[in-house]
């Protein structure tokens, strides 16, 4: 049994047949708040071994979070941020602020859509993207794309992304 950084108590099983790695991890199941939450990520070795992403998360548990795209936009409604990875780390943090705000950790993202005005642009700096997601949301990867768009709504953000998280039951409150 493992506590993970949000404090929660994970159990690792065995390894798939396809084999555990850095980004093919092992089932995996965490409890909190009495809720039983699980993701599987599943990486088949049929498929080209993926680097920052998972190929497939099967999660079970008792509340789903959608996520709304987010931008690199700050408190006051501004977009920060000059270059790509400067955009990507506001973005990904906004995202994970309305995910925390849920109750939830970036462990329990099983679904992230990333939004790019200039694909070029994200594989240049797909090197430092990856060391900002790690930092921010560890290395738990969900089911990703990347997709290029013509521009987003606000003509100055570079990237926006959007996710699906699964979480465990809702933490009661006291009357």
């Amino acid at each position: 049994m493992q506590v993970d950084a949000s404090g929660r108590k994970r159990s690792t099983g065995a390894g798939r047949a396809d084999g555990p790695g850095p980004s093919n991890r092992p089932y995996q199941s965490w409890t909190r708040s009495g809720g039983q939450v699980s993701a599987e990520r599943v990486n088949p070795s049929e498929l080209s071994p993926p680097t920052g992403f998972s190929h497939a998360v099967v999660a079970t548990g008792e509340r789903i979070v959608f996520l709304a795209g987010q931008t690199a936009l700050d408190a006051e409604g501004k977009i920060v941020g000059e270059g790509l990875p400067e955009q990507f780390e506001r973005a990904l943090g906004n995202l994970l602020t309305a995910l925390r705000r849920c109750g939830g950790a970036p462990a329990d993202l099983a679904r992230v859509t990333v939004h790019a005005t200039d694909v070029a642009d994200y594989r240049a700096h797909a090197p430092r993207l990856g060391r900002i997601w790690r930092d921010l949301a560890g290395r738990d990867y969900p089911a990703m794309a990347v997709v290029e768009v013509v521009r987003l709504w606000d003509e100055r953000a570079l990237v926006e992304l959007d996710g699906i998280a699964v979480l465990g039951s809702p933490p009661s409150t006291a009357h």
